[in-house]
């Protein structure tokens, strides 16, 4: 025979539902034990009928067992008070972070000259005092970058003029040593003319004396 499911709500029969206490409240308390055996737990079971009869079942010692859930309990709860206490403090800190964006928001809002139309004498005096010590740090600034970069500029030119003069050196060398050269090697065509002016010297062609005029 099948058995159908048992709705989970009160069994409205009274013996039926002493009948049924009596089953399932045998039938946790042999649970409890097999958890406590098989699984080395520490278990404590406690039961009252729906006629206010006690039944317990305490693996070791139930007194024991209650002091220590109540050690336990005890631990969550400051636990929870402290991060209960952590959330608050964080809290507090966002809220101080949110007041202290928005002042800088319309602090930096008054700086570029917009929602000025609330602010006193004073205020504008004050705010015009810091744009005025805003401007002569930035100019500080300029001229001292200005200077760094001329500073490198006139090492680049210096780094620039020996690269020149050594490339100027090594161009006006080769064409002293060339000159140099030229003037040691003897020329040909003046040999070949101081050969023939001897040949001219030595002996003078015979037409040549025929040419010359008879007195």
């Amino acid at each position: 025979m099948v058995r159908g499911k048992t709705q989970m709500r009160r069994i409205e029969n009274a013996t039926s539902r002493q009948v049924t206490f009596s089953k399932r409240r045998n039938g946790l308390l042999k649970k409890a034990f097999e958890l406590s055996v098989l699984c080395d737990a520490e278990v404590a079971l406690v039961v009252f009928s729906p006629r206010g009869k006690l039944y317990e079942f305490a693996s070791s010692s139930m007194q024991e067992t209650i002091q220590r859930y109540q050690r336990r309990m005890k631990d969550v709860q400051t636990d929870k008070t402290l991060v209960e206490q952590n959330m608050q403090h964080l809290k507090h800190e966002a809220a101080d972070m949110a007041k202290r964006i928005e002042l800088l928001e319309v602090t930096k809002r008054k700086l570029l000259g917009e929602g000025l139309g609330s602010c006193t004498f004073e205020e504008l005096q004050q705010i015009e005092h810091q744009l005025e010590r805003s401007v002569s740090s930035v100019r500080e600034k300029k001229m001292q970058v200005f200077k760094e970069q001329i500073e490198k500029l006139k090492q680049k030119e210096k780094a620039l003029a020996a690269e020149n003069a050594i490339l100027c050196g090594k161009c006006l060398h080769p064409r002293k040593e060339s000159n140099e050269e030229r003037q040691k090697e003897p020329c040909p065509e003046s040999t070949e003319n101081s050969d023939v002016e001897i040949e001219l010297f030595i002996g003078p062609p015979a037409g040549r004396i025929n040419r010359a005029p008879q007195k």
